[in-house]
């Protein structure tokens, strides 16, 4: 297992602890991004498919694959960094790039082969762009859909007071009333990106083992933004969840299944409904 490192938020100067995560190559040997602690950590603003993604090689086999890049969010003031990592050139291993079956061999949001361990692809594509890492993160399955992460099992609800809705008016009041569902559920310290939302974009929310994402949009969300929050849950070691105003396409709601991602629906009274499985879970056991 690889050591945690501390890393310093550049926004308000708190050190974190972060252990970056480790995962299987083809081969079986345990792979993780080489961290480069000698450059400072790059504020995060603005994420993009393709930086989302880190060529690393395997020391064992010389296997190069891509995986999540490290990131980490700040447990004081919510800010997300993202940790520099040794290039290529730098990393140990093999020869390099097409060493033996399954090297990864296409530009990034393009799905590799077969046991490349890529998590990436084209986010039209089913089992595309989350399913190279959730194969190699959480165990594939015979069909090569990656096994569903599992929520705790909701046997019998956990008693609660009533949640009491706030009504919506604005991306704001959506963004406001999922975290106090989130809280109602029993996660602490729900935090909210300061500013007001931008009307065409999600929103993260983040508490200590929670990725959440709120789309205030009169669009469906689909199934990108389905594969991304369960991709930066996976980044974070935590539970992803969403909130739409609009509901889901059919694919992003297929892909939630298979991933274990709890879907709400939040109408404009604020009363978020959980749409699949693993929220019906999720507000069965709660936090």
């Amino acid at each position: 297992m690889a050591e945690a490192v501390p890393v310093r938020c550049p926004a308000c100067l708190r050190e974190n602890g972060y252990t970056a995560p480790v995962f299987p190559c083809a081969c079986g040997s345990p792979v993780n991004p080489p961290l480069d602690l000698s450059a400072p950590p790059l504020l995060l603003t603005h994420r993009t498919w393709s930086d989302s993604w880190v060529t690393v090689r395997c020391t064992a086999c010389g296997r190069e694959s891509e995986w999540p890049h490290p990131e980490v969010g700040c447990g004081s003031c919510g800010t997300v960094v993202r940790l520099p990592v040794h290039p290529l050139e730098q990393q140990e291993g093999g020869t390099g790039r097409g060493a033996g079956p399954g090297a990864t061999a296409g530009p990034a949001g393009s799905a590799g082969p077969a046991g490349s361990g890529r998590a990436g692809g084209p986010a039209d594509q089913r089992g595309g762009a989350a399913g190279g890492a959730a194969g190699g993160a959480a165990g594939a399955r015979p069909d090569g859909d990656p096994a569903p992460i599992p929520l705790p099992p909701a046997a019998e609800a956990v008693p609660r007071p009533a949640f009491r809705p706030v009504t919506i008016r604005t991306a704001r009041d959506a963004v406001a009333t999922a975290a106090l569902y989130l809280r109602w559920l029993g996660f602490q310290d729900v935090r909210q990106p300061d500013g007001r939302p931008i009307p065409s974009a999600a929103v993260d929310l983040r508490a200590p083992g929670l990725v959440a994402q709120v789309d205030p949009t009169t669009a469906p969300a689909g199934l990108r933004a389905v594969e991304c929050v369960w991709l930066n849950g996976l980044t974070a070691s935590a539970t992803s969840v969403y909130f739409s105003l609009a509901g889901y396409t059919e694919d992003a709601r297929s892909r939630a299944d298979e991933l274990g991602i709890p879907l709400f629906v939040m109408d404009l009274t604020g009363m978020p409904q959980p749409v699949n499985d693993p929220a019906d879970a999720l507000v069965g056991s709660g936090a």
